[in-house]
């Protein structure tokens, strides 16, 4: 027979709190906009079209094994009943090609909001030089290895979110 002390008890419960805490669904919009002082090139808002809708499907692929749950939505309403996690993309820049080589970058910035308060903050921004056999891939695809990066970035940040966090290449 196992006897439970009041300290053990209550010890218990706590860690019963946090997990149930940390389990609690992130609603992300399927659509990650652009920033209103957004600095993205033309080309790469009319070329690059998927990068806004690979973010949010990154850090749900992510979060799945950083024990995070990840909704994604149509929409987000940061005011809502539970957690909610505004992102939006800042900078997309894409320099060089694949004769010359690719320089290019990401910058997102976030906002956990639970039950209409806001929990934490980050920054984040990766580079990419696109990686094994770059000569062959376009500036499309290494923006998207850099959003990648971003996604498994946030997830870990979802896990244990700190205020004005700076993610990626940013540290």
């Amino acid at each position: 027979m196992h006897r439970i002390t009041a300290t053990g008890l209550a010890l218990y419960l706590a860690i019963g709190s946090f997990n149930t805490a940390i389990a609690a669904p992130v609603a992300i919009a399927k659509q990650t906009p652009y920033s209103e002082d957004a600095e993205v090139q033309p080309k790469v808002r009319q070329e690059c079209t998927e990068l806004n809708g690979q973010l949010p499907t990154f850090i749900e692929e992510f979060s799945k094994t950083s024990g995070v749950e990840v909704v994604l939505v149509d929409s987000i309403d940061p005011a809502a009943a539970g957690r909610v996690l505004k992102l939006e993309l800042v900078e997309a820049v894409s320099m060089g090609n694949a004769f010359i080589g690719h320089h290019k970058y990401t910058k997102v910035r976030g906002t956990l909001f639970e039950n209409g308060e806001v929990i934490a903050d980050f920054r984040g921004r990766r580079n990419s030089m696109g990686g094994f056999a770059a000569g062959y891939k376009g500036s499309c695809s290494v923006l998207g290895r850099t959003v990648k990066a971003l996604g498994k970035d946030i997830a870990a940040w979802l896990k244990s979110p700190v205020d004005d966090a700076q993610l990626g290449d940013l540290q």
